[in-house]
């Protein structure tokens, strides 16, 4: 038994390790990547400048790391570990391998709920320059919200909240309504004003491109908390993979822990939606591609960590693929995505 158990220990090990120096190291080799030529030893420099005071840089350069780079990099790294952990706790609720916040129609709402927001602020908002200031941030979240929670209760309406058939129909039922969410957001758009049509179809492809320190306060409370709600959760979690019947048989409330959690995870998605648009397939990809890594593996913290590392490295791609501008890092995502869900659908039949 101790030959057996020896390499899933070295193994775990060695994937903490590697985990832990791609933490480390990413962040720096990423924000060395921009239209600003910046070198990795002038961002240590910048990094160890503006947190000890130690060494001389450039003004611009510090300013250029520090006040745009970073934040970006953290909002990039939140926004992925928080819709990996939406998207693997949905695909264990839902025992459904493409769940996903995106496909299950969360997203679609969020996005419906945010756009009424910035468009009912209207004026106010274009005047901040699109930056999410303390009080439209909250209010841009809390409407995000608000439609997320209602896609997610119109898709178990929609699906029933019997045991024998809402797992089989949810999926089709979040497809469906995402759909409708989508109607309903072009037609806001449609009445709105062009300055805030432009603002908000930028916004909704998805983007890292306002990202600042105070608004990461948020994202990031959201994000911890329901992960740590998550993994409190864990057991009761992974009893519902058993079946209902079965997680009903070891005292699991099942009707009450799955519209609990999945509450939880428009919370998340919507907060993430508020802060950095639209961004789809990420919940989906990220926690196949660990099971691929490690079959056994249902760690959440490291479906978080490689959410995050991936979601990184994608807003990098984006920035640096075209010259002289940005590409959304929605249209990536969903590019990749797309064809990863094929692959899924393809391998499950």
């Amino acid at each position: 038994m101790m030959t057996q158990s020896w390499p899933k220990l070295i193994l775990r090990l060695l994937t903490c390790l590697l985990a832990f120096l791609l933490v480390i190291v990413s962040p720096l080799f990423a924000a060395s990547f921009g239209a600003a030529d910046i070198s990795l030893s002038q961002v240590i420099a910048a990094l160890a400048h503006s947190l000890f005071g130690l060494g001389e840089v450039s003004p611009l350069i510090e300013r250029i790391v520090m006040d745009l780079r970073f934040p970006r990099i953290l909002l990039a790294i939140v926004a992925g570990a928080g819709l990996s952990l939406a998207g693997s706790v949905l695909q264990t609720v839902t025992r459904n391998p493409l769940a996903d916040p995106y496909l299950f129609g969360i997203s679609s709402g969020a996005a419906f709920g945010a756009v009424v927001v910035m468009s009912l602020m209207g004026t106010s908002f274009m005047m901040a320059g699109g930056s999410f200031l303390s009080w439209s941030h909250l209010s841009l979240s809390v409407g995000a919200f608000i439609g997320a929670s209602l896609s997610i209760l119109l898709v178990l309406s929609l699906s029933g909240f019997g045991r024998g058939n809402q797992v089989e129909r949810m999926l089709l039922s979040g497809v469906a309504t995402s759909f409708m969410f989508g109607a309903l957001t072009s037609l806001v758009l449609y009445f709105s004003s062009p300055q805030a049509a432009a603002s908000v179809l930028f916004w909704s492809l998805g983007s890292f491109t306002k990202a600042t320190w105070s608004a990461l306060i948020l994202p990031s409370a959201v994000v911890l908390l329901c992960g740590l709600v998550f993994v409190g959760l864990k057991r009761q979690l992974l009893a519902l993979l058993a079946g209902d019947e079965t997680a009903h048989t070891l005292g699991v409330n099942v009707v009450k822990l799955r519209l609990g959690v999945l509450l939880l995870c428009s919370l998340l998605t919507a907060t993430l939606v508020a802060s950095c648009g639209g961004i789809g397939f990420v919940g989906l990809m990220v926690p196949h591609l660990v099971r691929l890594l490690l079959p056994r593996s249902q760690s959440l913290g490291l479906i978080a960590l490689v959410g995050g590392l991936f979601m990184l490295w994608v807003d990098v791609f984006a920035r640096c693929i075209l010259a002289n501008q940005e590409l959304p890092v929605g249209i990536i995502t969903a590019a990749i995505g797309s064809v990863f869900f094929l692959v899924v659908l393809r391998g499950r039949r």
